[in-house]
């Protein structure tokens, strides 16, 4: 069990796969692209399966998450998905992407074992969609989406994060879209992710600007605290439902006390929270032979030691020196 000192129970697991993006978002990495890391300090794809498989059968995983970069990028996806479906107990695996490549990659992932993806989408408006990621790549995402919901890889969550001057006006637009076409829509607010530190805390986009904005063309009713459980989005139904809708207010309203996950970095790193400074050195007693035992006794130090809060609710909050490309979302 991966427990901490508030009693909190970490039993689902966020996998960076890669540190690669093919998008350059402007509120995540500068245009030219950060310094990726070298391909020997990235844990291969046996070692990957066998961080999971220690997770799963010893520490209390129950969910996976597949994240990047983009975790499309990684040649071996298919058979790491593939190999952690047929763990026993099985976790819930999903992926979070950008959508681009999956359109040709959905059925074979669904095949392998995937249970669902969330992807990355911040607007309908081709334009605002390169200005924002800085690649003309709109209708790749657009297919993408498509294949999941086709494939089965349902629900199909969009995730996406406004931002001013750019498409604070489309949160209704998103969801009429969404709704239209059977996907569950995710507002994330923006976070201080961005290794140029361009974010500023008074100039975001909060929680109650986008349910304010969606209320001028929905009614919203809350689907009540009981459902959330350890949720980060708080979900509202959407006109009486059955669709929902939901916002992650990760600054304005964290939800740390609640929080059941841990997370591997693309280079063997178990970070107790995404903004963290601190991390713990798994890659390097992979490679020295080390059994599970030690390992898993390693990682549940780590998590003992998880701090109350992630710092985002404190407005003098600096930045994480890390990139967040290697750590996942």
């Amino acid at each position: 069990m991966l427990i901490d000192t508030y009693d909190r129970v970490a039993t689902d697991l966020r996998v960076s796969l890669t540190d690669r993006c093919n998008l350059r978002c402007t509120y995540c990495m500068p245009e030219e692209g950060l310094q990726w890391l070298a391909k020997p300090d990235l844990l291969t794809d046996e070692e990957i399966v066998r961080l999971v498989r220690l997770a799963v059968t010893r520490l209390g995983i129950t969910e996976v998450r597949f994240t990047g970069g983009e975790p499309l990028l990684r040649p071996g996806l298919v058979g790491i998905v593939q190999e952690c479906a047929a763990l026993e107990p099985r976790p819930q695996l999903s992926l979070t992407t950008n959508g681009i490549g999956l359109e040709r990659t959905a059925a074979a992932l669904r095949d392998a074992g995937l249970d669902r993806v969330n992807v990355s989408l911040d607007t309908l408006r081709p334009e605002v969609f390169k200005t924002l990621t800085r690649r003309n790549r709109h209708h790749d995402v657009l297919a993408g989406l498509e294949a999941a919901r086709d494939a089965g890889l349902t629900p199909v969550k969009v995730n996406s994060v406004l931002m001013p001057g750019l498409n604070e006006d489309e949160a209704p637009d998103l969801l009429a879209w969404a709704v239209a076409h059977d996907y569950e829509l995710r507002f994330i607010e923006q976070m201080p992710l961005d290794a140029q530190h361009g974010w500023k805390r008074d100039g975001m986009i909060t929680a109650g600007d986008i349910l304010a904005s969606l209320r001028t063309r929905f009614a919203l009713a809350p689907e009540g605290d009981t459902t959330r459980g350890s949720a980060p989005a708080e979900r509202w139904l959407v006109d009486g439902g059955p669709h929902r809708v939901g916002v992650i207010a990760s600054v304005t309203r964290p939800f740390c006390r609640a929080c059941d996950r841990t997370r591997l970095t693309a280079d063997g790193q178990v970070r107790t929270c995404l903004f963290a400074r601190e991390e713990t050195d798994l890659r390097g007693a992979l490679r020295s032979g080390a059994p599970d035992e030690e390992i898993a006794a390693i990682w549940q130090r780590a998590m003992w030691g998880k701090k109350a809060g992630s710092g985002l609710d404190d407005p003098s909050f600096l930045q994480p020196d890390r990139p967040m490309s290697a750590i996942g979302g």
